[in-house]
């Protein structure tokens, strides 16, 4: 695989569901009753449970390491959140390569849902050690490759 600024990661397409939200939160720790009681929820002013950025940060990571295969490392993930992801609901991952340095690419990503941008930011990754080295392109192994 070779990379080079500009190239677009394929959309990954991942149904909020109100379990994902649930084990999540709970994966992540976070017992904040907003993210697993939707009648906790809508007394402080929410339709229902949402989802936390814990969770939000493990999908972004998920989309570029499936991407870029098990030996690419995330060296920075820097994420906001925007309109909530709600049970019943579809985020829909995108993803652009704008820059490719020295074993490094930086992926802007955005998440959007059907009522908005749930995540944008970016994300750095590193290749492996073996991989290639040049300022314009990339070429990560993965295990379709040959070494």
């Amino acid at each position: 695989m070779t990379v080079r600024t500009g190239d677009e990661l394929p959309p990954l397409r991942i149904p909020i569901t109100r379990t994902l939200i649930v084990a999540g939160a709970l994966a992540s720790r976070d017992y904040q009753d907003v993210h697993h009681d939707a009648e906790a929820a809508k007394e402080k002013g929410s339709p229902d449970i949402f989802m936390n950025i814990l969770t939000t940060n493990g999908l972004v990571g998920r989309y570029i390491t499936d991407h870029f295969g098990p030996r690419a490392r995330l060296r920075k993930v820097a994420i906001r959140l925007g309109a909530p992801n709600y049970p019943g609901d579809e985020m829909v991952l995108t993803g652009q390569v704008t820059s490719v340095a020295e074993g490094t690419a930086e992926v802007a990503v955005i998440g959007k849902n059907g009522i908005g941008h749930h995540v944008t930011g970016t994300v750095t990754v590193q290749f492996p050690s073996d991989a290639p080295k040049t300022t314009t392109a990339l070429t990560p192994t993965t295990p379709d490759t040959p070494r």
